[in-house]
């Protein structure tokens, strides 16, 4: 037994044997990341599996079904099913959805990391058996506790691993978004307090196989999170490694749990808490020297957040597309109010019930700190780059920790020199570009203009059950961009305008100009939002200009109704001809064919979503459009667009953000390329 104990010691401590479980999990990883397979057909209509998950809201239930694979179930109507219950479910697999806006969250990918391929809205569910598994029947039990206490969407988040029910938004601006997952430190604290207690017990290593079971319990109580398996297994191997006195260092260790998490889950790559987690964990442990060097609290804490901020600077760029300098003084102040009051009490609550009103209490205090802590961030906006820029980062972010190693703090005036340069990078890039954003059904158009000259946006789209101004806010920062010099709206009508309150309210916004009608309720609204905020607004505009470029305002005449009096734009990029149509109708096209010579437009932003009441042939035909683009939602009510307006456009490439998603025309001189976030081309 000692000579294949010492083979294997031998084998994992060859740094020979890394390389190559390196390099293996990254071919397996580009191979199966490039071949995504589900172990269903599409065709599929009837899947049995058990209920590992359920939410129930006013309009429907979402069951997690664990079948071949995970599904996604969405039910509409009342049934009464439990954990662990083993059902057939009825209906038709929906592929899960790819993000439709450039750099934004992309659902489908996450999901695989869920090992969920699909969805299904279900006809039907029937039970084919009632639960039977004692692990789920203690989940149900917990969970039922849980909502029955105050403050029970926090002990679901630091018990059961679930912030689906906690506002993260002001901890996420404070970056301390990952304190509300249950993570390595939670983990750590949950092992250390077993320990603690058994070896008072009697001191033994069957203490750690306690703990492990334990931990392989709780893993499956926060549905084998990342950060959960990740500290689970270094638990685990540590354990393994101290028994069988392999000397492996910790941080191979941890790279061997990486890649085995890598090949067993390849898809694992693509959930951020997965890449935040072993991102800093090795980080930590490579600079631990860093910080031992300190030996007060608050300098070693200080060094724990400023590694831990650094080492997620390019996660938090490509994912959220900015950072929050105040990121490191809020984690000296939540890390410890988290991990030695509210994680603790957490438990303590879970056992003795009536000390729920002191943990709500602690709650309330936690997000009124957060909430007042926001009032300083220092946000720093930052485009999403690509993979070299990401690895030149960590190149000289571990320079930069090893320079601290050696007390040269000067040093740290490297990565404040890259942030600055990276936060202006719009002023060096030569390129202007028009981005017709995704809204569904409804508006918004971005032009940038080269040399961060200005950025205009033509209408905010607006949907009743969707705030489309996250979506917009978020691509605007993903391109770098940190304000809007023109907020153009073409009408008041909630498919043009709903989401513009929003988005003056959380994005900042220099000017604003409307149409010449006069206003309704809702651009009433809006004008109440930017005289409180001191946004000046007008209408009745003719012509703007912003450097050489000059905006022209073509519809000066007044109408009956709100679609006919839509701003419409037209101007001259890089000898490109760009019209933007609003929702104005022949008659207006009409109109302005009268009073404008305006023809071979290069780009032309289709009237009205591709309704029958606007594109005039006649109109069409003088204009002579190259490119032709419809801003409609995917199987809308109104049949957008309708058939003979494609038939008008047949000459013209038409691009629909329906079928394309959002697209991209990046301007040069008298041409353009077009880029859609959708793979697909023009009709």
């Amino acid at each position: 037994m000692k000579k294949y104990i010492q083979r294997l010691k031998t084998i994992l401590n060859s740094n020979i044997f890394i390389i190559v479980l390196t390099f293996f999990t990254i071919f397996n990883l580009i191979y199966k990341l490039n071949h995504v397979k589900s172990k269903y057909d599409i065709n599929t209509e009837s899947i049995t599996g058990i209920v590992t998950n359920i939410k129930i809201d006013d309009k429907k239930t979402t069951i997690t079904l664990k079948a071949k694979e995970n599904i996604i179930v969405y039910y509409y109507k009342n049934i009464d099913i439990n954990l662990g219950d083993k059902i057939e479910v009825i209906g038709a697999l929906n592929p899960l959805s790819n993000n439709t806006n450039f750099n934004l969250f992309n659902y489908r990918n996450y999901m695989l990391s869920k090992n969920t391929y699909y969805s299904i809205s279900a006809d039907n569910i029937y039970l084919v058996s009632k639960c039977k598994n004692i692990l789920y029947k203690i989940k149900k039990y917990l969970i039922n506790r849980i909502n029955k206490m105050k403050g029970y969407n926090y002990l679901n988040t630091f018990i059961l691993g679930d912030s689906s029910e906690i506002n993260t938004e002001t901890y996420q601006t404070n970056g301390v978004s990952h304190l509300f997952s249950v993570s390595g430190m939670h983990i750590a604290l949950l092992s250390s307090l077993i320990l603690f207690i058994l070896n008072k017990l009697k001191k033994s290593n069957i203490n750690y196989i306690f703990v492990i079971i334990f931990l392989i319990f709780y893993a499956f109580l926060t549905n084998f999170t990342p950060s959960v398996i990740r500290a689970s297994l270094l638990f685990i191997f540590l354990f393994i490694n101290k028994v069988l006195n392999l000397k492996l260092p910790t941080l191979k260790v941890l790279i061997i749990i990486l890649c085995l998490n890598l090949i067993i889950n390849p898809y694992n790559i693509y959930n951020t808490g997965f890449k935040f987690s072993y991102t800093i964990s090795i980080y930590l442990v490579c600079f631990n020297k860093l910080i031992n060097n300190y030996k007060n609290y608050f300098k070693k804490t200080l060094m724990i957040s400023l590694i831990s901020f650094l080492a997620s600077i390019p996660i938090l760029i490509n994912n959220f597309f900015s950072i929050n300098i105040m990121t490191i003084l809020n984690n000296i102040i939540f890390v410890p109010l988290v991990s030695i009051i509210v994680f603790p009490l957490s438990l303590l609550v879970l056992i003795i019930k009536p000390l729920d009103f002191i943990y709500k209490f602690i709650i309330d205090l936690m997000e009124n700190i957060s909430i007042f802590m926001e009032n300083f961030k220092i946000e720093i906006v930052m485009c999403k780059v690509n993979i070299i820029i990401i690895i030149l980062y960590y190149i000289l972010i571990t320079f930069i920790l090893i320079m601290l190693y050696k007390r040269k703090y000067k040093y740290l005036m490297l990565i404040i020199a890259l942030i600055f340069i990276h936060h202006n990078i719009n002023y060096i890039k030569n390129n202007p570009y028009v981005t017709f954003i995704d809204v569904k059904q409804g508006d918004s158009t971005l032009i940038h203009l080269p040399y961060n000259n200005g950025d205009i946006l033509i209408d905010t789209g607006g949907l009743i059950n969707y705030d489309t101004s996250s979506d917009i806010i978020n691509y605007l920062k993903s391109e770098g961009i940190k304000d809007i010099d023109y907020l153009i709206l073409t009408h008041g009508d909630f498919d043009h305008s709903g989401s513009s309150i929003n988005l003056v309210n959380n994005f900042k916004v220099n000017k604003v100009i409307l149409n010449n009608d006069e206003f309704n309720d809702l651009e009433k609204e809006l004008i109440n939002t930017l005289n409180n905020k001191n946004i000046k607004y007008y209408n009745n505009i003719e012509k703007i200009n912003i450097g050489k470029y000059k905006f022209y305002f073509l519809n000066t005449k007044l109408y009956n109704n709100e679609n006919d009096n839509s701003n419409i734009l037209y101007t001259e990029i890089d000898n490109n001809k760009l019209l933007f149509m609003g929702d104005a109708s022949k008659e207006v096209e009409n109109n302005i064919l009268k009073k404008y010579n305006i023809e071979n437009i290069d780009i032309l932003k289709v009237g009205h979503h591709g309704s029958n009441t606007s594109t005039d042939i006649n109109f069409i035909n003088k204009i002579s459009p190259k490119i032709s683009i419809i801003s409609v939602g995917l199987n809308n009510k109104y049949g957008h667009p309708k058939s003979e307006v494609l038939d008008i456009l047949s000459d013209s490439k038409v691009y629909r953000t329906d079928l394309n998603g959002s697209i991209k025309v990046k301007l040069k001189d008298g041409g353009f390329n077009i880029k859609t976030c959708i793979k697909q081309g023009g009709i």
